[in-house]
């Protein structure tokens, strides 16, 4: 029981966290509102997770150790981690805390040299590439999108093509959230459930549960303080953070969606034309980045000390 209340936990933080990632150009720029597509993008997260999340279950599972306590250990410790920085308005990653959490309980049980370090690289290399791939995506999305975008002459079929690519978009990075990032909510004790089916679901819901009970807070920090978007603009961030997930998925990585969506909106901004709002904001976004596996990892690895 202790396993899946862990992993319920972990979802609603990243839900409620990442319905920044996943929505909030488009919440932030008008194109629709918070709780109508937290609703109806809540399903889209559960099929992805269902249909495309259980390569990187497996690949976050190899990570863990098989202390019987150490999965829910992780998992609620990523959730504090996340708790803290979503109060304080950041989009945190959950990917990365939960890869913290890991990475600390594993050097605690099983020692630096059987850790399994080729995994931890492909982790820390997504880090980085995660944000210049979301980034160079929505440049090249803007315009081969503006491109067509241009042909149409009528103001008001502009606006219909913009809604409903916008409707698309959400619902595309909703199922992406799902399948990338249901790795993080039950990789870590999925030794501990019956199947990998099971394991999705469990993620997948827990994860929907956090997007429906989402806050504004850190989608005003995502959609109005690094680059002010339009409305074409925030449509090409939604689909540059999907197309990253959903590519990285195949993969069997799970990566962090804060991070292609803040890459999706610089890369957008840039496209236009518009530089950065603020780079105070980005580089504290950079910062909780690289406090949150570090803080999860510290806090895992001093409570599987004593159990």
């Amino acid at each position: 029981m202790l396993y899946v209340l862990s992993a319920i936990f972990l979802g609603w933080i990243l839900g409620a966290n990442n319905t920044a990632s996943i929505f909030g150009p488009g919440i932030a720029s008008g194109v629709f509102s918070h709780r109508k597509v937290a609703l109806i993008g809540s399903v889209f997260v559960v099929l992805g997770a269902l249909i495309n999340g259980s390569e990187g279950l497996k690949n976050l599972s190899s990570l863990g150790s098989n202390y019987a306590y150490d999965g829910a250990i992780v998992l609620l410790c990523a959730g504090l981690t996340m708790l803290a920085l979503t109060r304080l308005g950041f989009p945190a990653s959950a990917t990365q805390t939960v890869f913290g959490g890991m990475v600390g309980a594993g050097l605690v049980r099983v020692g630096v040299a059987s850790m399994n370090w080729h995994i931890v690289a492909r982790f820390l290399l997504s880090w980085v590439l995660t944000p210049l791939f979301a980034a160079l995506t929505a440049f090249f999305i803007y315009h081969v999108l503006a491109f067509f975008f241009r042909k149409i002459h009528r103001t008001q079929f502009q606006d219909i093509f913009v809604y409903i690519a916008s409707w698309l978009a959400g619902l595309y990075d909703a199922y992406a959230l799902g399948a990338n990032n249901v790795a993080n909510v039950t990789g870590p004790v999925l030794i501990h459930l019956s199947s990998l089916e099971l394991a999705a679901l469990l993620g997948g819901s827990s994860i929907a549960l956090g997007v429906i009970f989402s806050s504004r807070k850190v989608i005003d920090t995502v959609g109005k303080q690094i680059v002010a978007l339009d409305h074409f603009s925030s449509l090409v961030a939604m689909l540059a953070q999907a197309t990253t997930l959903f590519t990285f998925s195949f993969v069997g990585i799970p990566v962090a969606a804060s991070q292609a969506i803040v890459g999706g909106v610089i890369g957008a901004g840039y496209a236009r034309g518009i530089k950065l709002s603020s780079w105070k904001t980005v580089l504290s976004m950079m910062s909780a980045w690289l406090l949150a596996p570090l803080a999860s990892g510290v806090l895992s690895a001093f409570v599987c000390r004593f159990f």
